[in-house]
């Protein structure tokens, strides 16, 4: 199949293209002087902010005195304590209930809620400042850059799995939501017509309706990007894919959406708006399943240019499930570092993981690797950190995130002038300690991909969780041949526990004293993984920002693992 060029894909190409290159050329400038563009970066966020609340119980008026960039990154960390959620969550509370200048000049724009480390989730305050000048600043790059990689992406409809743009208000009235779906409701009009569907399917609270509406627009279409950040999304779309596919036939056909599913009045309305019988592309479906069976996205997108999502960190482990059902034409662009509390950047280059640190839009600190967790730790500036080095990144944001420790591990790859680029590792809480062994996610992962290598039997989907309680770790396998015995998954965990014993002296010595007794083994029924996100879905988590890391300390989350056991 292939459609006409998206209307208007010659605007969007100029448009992009005027506000790329305008991105470019200010980060080209500002990279060339690392020290200067931080200076600068720090200076305008204590003006902007220094009459307010925090500002004023910070000194931020006295750090401004400072003669040179030295001296005013060494009076902020005199005056500022580095940061987590909790120490900050006051403050966003007095915003919420209506107080305004309390982290920042009068009120949010909108609040980011996202998971917290207690059960209160988080209230992330995005500032007008901040949308302007990070968001709309840098997703104009961001597209920008997906052109330049692949000047056709852009000539056929997108699907951008994003995030509820409005989902309520705090007690004062101001909206909360998901960034990335008001990013979306924000493109410039001339961009809305790439997108197969309108922003009302993610309002489609049904976990399996929402992915079926998705699916049955986009498969109608000649698509030709796919923003979604994480990996596992697209297996659910594939695994949708595979159970629905004979409707979707039937569906577009006929100009309908399937009654089957419960999709509220006023969305199957809006769905149907954009929908006209297509009998002919209907018979090219059904053309493609009689050839190959199970039809992949390589089949019935085959002239899919750019698939954005995250490949870094524990994700990677999804797109290594997905990344060979994509035609062999097609890149991949990694989604870059960020989260709700920070965008730190843009990866300019497709099939790379190394984001761009924007050092003149956030200003940025460095805990060396080997100081996390420490009472005083180092503490670097951006034009400190070397390639190849890791360390956890603190950030200060036009938001009011001052000092703010993200709590993730990332390595330097290299360096754009002189901002360094980065690559995600792993949240530093993915690191499990019960009697000091100090076991990394990545290490976890990479002895389960040595044993699959040894045994030669692949796994679809694994986990592993710490009970602290019993000194034990349990360790969830979903095998791709399903007739592994038992005995077979032992043996696979025996293997896993050598390699991280090999990998990990700290664990050698607690498993060798029996300090960490042996892993149990338990065989996760099909399909495990997309059953447990279902739930989760269902419980309130969004698509977008569904993580899940691969070894953790979680009962909560081990007791839904271990109703998926056969």
């Amino acid at each position: 199949m292939k459609e006409p060029k998206t209307p208007g894909a010659w605007k969007i190409k100029a448009g992009l293209s005027i506000v790329g290159k305008k991105g470019m050329r200010e980060l080209n400038k500002a990279s060339k002087n690392a020290v200067a563009a931080q200076e600068k970066r720090l200076r305008s966020t204590l003006e902007t902010n220094k009459d307010t609340v925090y500002g004023k119980e910070h000194n931020f008026a006295g750090i401004l005195k400072a003669k040179t960039a030295e001296e005013l990154f060494d009076l902020y960390q005199k005056n500022v304590p580095i940061n987590d959620y909790e120490n900050l969550r006051p403050y966003v509370e007095r915003h919420k209930h209506g107080e305004a200048d309390v982290l920042f000049p009068g009120k949010p724009k909108m609040y980011a809620t996202t998971s917290g480390t207690t059960s209160e989730p988080k209230w992330v305050p995005i500032t007008q400042q901040y949308y302007d000048e990070v968001y709309n600043a840098m997703n104009r790059l961001w597209f920008y850059t997906l052109l330049k990689n692949k000047p056709k992406a852009f000539d056929g409809p997108a699907i951008s799995i994003v995030g509820k743009a409005i989902e309520g208000t705090a007690p004062d009235g101001t909206v909360f939501g998901s960034i990335s779906g008001v990013s979306q409701r924000d493109i410039p009009n001339f961009m809305k017509p790439i997108h197969t569907a309108p922003a009302d399917v993610f309002h489609i609270s049904d976990y399996k309706a929402r992915y079926y509406a998705i699916m049955r627009m986009g498969i109608a279409r000649d698509v030709h990007l796919i923003i979604t950040a994480n990996p596992s999304t697209l297996i659910e779309m594939q695994s949708n894919a595979n159970e629905f596919y004979d409707d979707y036939v039937e569906d577009i056909e006929k100009g309908t959406i399937s009654q089957k599913f419960d999709i509220p009045d006023n969305i199957r309305a809006a769905l149907q708006e954009k929908i006209t019988p297509n009998p002919a592309r209907a018979q090219e479906l059904r053309d493609l399943k009689a050839k190959y069976g199970t039809v992949l996205p390589k089949h019935y997108w085959p002239n899919m240019q750019v698939v954005n999502i995250w490949m870094c960190g524990n994700t990677n482990v999804y797109f290594q499930k997905i990344k060979d059902s994509f035609p062999e034409t097609s890149v991949f662009h990694e989604f870059s570092y960020f989260s709700s509390e920070c965008r730190a950047g843009v990866v300019l280059k497709s099939n790379t993981k190394d984001t761009v640190m924007f050092g003149h839009k956030v200003y940025f600190e460095f805990i060396p690797e080997e100081e996390i967790g420490k009472e005083n730790p180092k503490i670097l500036q951006l034009n400190e950190v070397e390639k190849g080095q890791r360390y956890s990144v603190v950030v200060t944001t036009s938001s009011g995130f001052y000092r703010y420790n993200m709590n993730d591990l990332v390595e330097v790859t290299g360096f754009y002038n002189k901002f360094p680029t980065i690559s995600f590792i792993q949240k530093v809480n993915g690191i499990v300690s019960m009697t000091g062994e100090k076991l990394h996610e990545r290490q976890f992962i990479e002895a389960v991909h040595a044993a699959e290598k040894e045994t030669k039997k692949p796994v679809k989907f694994f986990v592993g969780f710490a009970d602290v309680g019993n000194s034990i770790y349990h360790f969830y396998y979903e095998f791709a041949d399903q007739n592994t015995t038992h005995a077979e998954a032992e043996e696979f965990t025996r293997l896993v526990d050598k390699h991280m014993m090999e990998q990990n002296v700290e664990y050698e010595s607690k498993r060798s004293s029996h300090r960490v007794l042996d892993p149990k083994t338990y065989l996760l029924k099909p399909e495990s993984f997309e059953t447990f996100k279902a739930k989760c879905i269902d419980l309130g988590y969004r698509d977008g920002q569904f993580k899940l890391n691969l070894l953790m300390q979680d009962e909560k989350r081990q007791k839904m693992f271990k109703e998926l056991v056969k």
